[in-house]
């Protein structure tokens, strides 16, 4: 190498070891490295991930700013992460500046094979569309009365029996796995009126309720992966790339079956003028989009999955952390066996809705355990947040529903103790609804869980079944 050569690469690593220097000045949170940005601390603290990003947050008043990739170019715009949980923020985040902070195209595009344009997935009129429509139905008595048949099956023909069998053999069970079965069979009874049964006697496997896991977990690891990276596998046929072709062409085949099925079904009943089916798909398929042209088969297919995805591993997940948390918690399950007792004749829904006790202790325990403990949105323009931060266009922001849950300046001096007492009023021992901006585990503003009610439902009687 000659001379010239040599002094230029000295230059251009001195120029940007000055460019480091003054970033690292910049940014706040964990330790920033060369190229690599703060990707080996995310690494090396994988484990307890969400701790760790609450530590940061804490240690740097509610928001930080760090980058993923430590770059000239890069690292204000693409690589540049804002992470927070300051509830101004998140309020300016998921209302105020709405239209400024979608999905984005990295999200849209890491689920777009699994979950197309669902209103999971979806952003902009689509999703907007979706939303009203979506929103009419979760707000009707026959929707919730749906749930209720459902929920009030599994648990009488075959949650509570399994339970039961596993008592007199002295046998262990696995309590998350049964719970996930069970919300996975109710979940799918709601969208499509089709018993899955997973949570049954023997614990069966089910083709689509496999292939739907294999699909999310092959979908989630595009998360981990550099875009290019993941779509590089894809175009080659490696890794879970194959897998998730193969699950979606399996998923695909037992959905176009479904809904072949249902559309003879709705035809024979208008026909006849028997009332129709109560189902989420059934729904969809009576409707119009916004060209006034019945929804496509496609289409159909990703509103079913979209809503499934949505509401299986959020109640299963928040019930194992409750069931957890209750055992850990003596004085905490007396009080809610107690208001059982004193309240349920039998596990109807109708009834459920009066544990009040019951629901102040679900809520504490998403509080502290959220189902998803962070998420992100895509900055469409700069934008300056109410801490004063500035987000630049082409940039991510994160705010850590985890960490939220866990603030003192939020939730006060005792925010990491499990304390149901929280959530009800001292004066008329009604349940307390706390600003969804400091309580994002249902999301809030305009793309706040249309489920809600019907999780709490869920979970209740689940949990007073148990």
């Amino acid at each position: 190498m000659d001379v010239s050569n040599t002094m230029l690469l000295v230059a251009i690593a001195a120029a940007y070891w000055l460019w480091f220097k003054r970033i690292s000045r910049w940014l706040k949170g964990p330790r920033v490295w060369p190229i690599l940005g703060s990707l080996p601390g995310l690494i090396e603290q994988r484990d307890r991930m969400h701790d760790w990003i609450t530590e940061n947050l804490r240690a740097c008043g509610g928001t930080y700013q760090t980058c993923i990739c430590a770059v000239p170019f890069l690292a204000k715009k693409q690589g540049l992460v804002t992470v927070t949980c300051d509830p101004k923020n998140i309020e300016h985040m998921l209302k105020t500046r709405f239209d400024n902070y979608p999905k984005g195209p990295a999200w849209q595009a890491v689920f777009h094979d699994f979950l197309g344009q669902g209103i999971f997935n979806a952003d902009g009129d689509t999703w907007l569309f979706q939303g009203k429509t979506a929103a009419l139905e979760f707000t009707t008595r026959t929707l919730r009365q749906a749930m209720g048949r459902w929920v009030n099956r599994g648990i009488k023909l075959r949650f509570c029996p399994i339970l039961e069998t596993a008592q007199i053999k002295c046998e262990p069970v696995d309590l998350q796995d049964l719970v996930l079965r069970l919300t996975f069979d109710n979940i799918c009874g709601l969208a499509f009126r089709k018993d899955t049964r997973t949570c049954a006697p023997g614990l069966p496997e089910n083709g689509f309720a496999s292939a739907f896991d294999r699909a999310t977990e092959a979908s989630l690891q595009r998360f981990i992966l550099p875009e290019f990276l993941w779509k590089l596998k894809k175009w080659l046929g490696l890794g879970l790339e194959v897998s998730l072709n193969r699950s979606l062409g399996e998923i695909d085949g037992y959905l176009d079956a479904v809904i072949n099925t249902r559309k003879q079904e709705l035809l024979s009943q208008q026909e006849s003028g028997v009332q129709g089916h109560d189902d989420l798909l059934s729904r969809f398929m009576k409707k119009k989009d916004q060209k006034g042209q019945s929804y496509s088969e496609g289409f159909l297919r990703h509103v079913a999955l979209n809503f499934i995805l949505a509401g299986r591993d959020t109640s299963s997940v928040a019930l194992s952390w409750f069931f957890w948390l209750v055992t850990t918690h003596p004085t905490v399950e007396n009080k809610i066996v107690r208001e059982i007792c004193s309240v349920l004749i039998e596990t109807r829904f109708d009834e459920v809705d009066r544990l009040v006790y019951l629901k102040a202790a679900l809520s504490e325990t998403l509080r502290l355990y959220p189902s998803v403990p962070e998420d992100s949105k895509h900055v469409v323009n700069d934008d300056i947040m109410p801490d004063g931060t500035f987000v630049p266009a082409g940039s991510s922001v994160t705010y850590s529903i985890y960490a939220s849950g866990r603030m003192k300046t939020t939730w006060g001096e005792d925010c990491l103790e499990f304390k149901p007492e929280r959530w009800i009023s001292p004066d008329d021992g009604k349940f307390l609804n706390h600003n969804q901006y400091r309580f994002v585990a249902f999301n809030a503003g305009p793309r706040i869980c249309l489920g809600k009610e019907l999780a709490y439902l869920q979970m209740k009687t689940i949990a007073a079944a148990v």
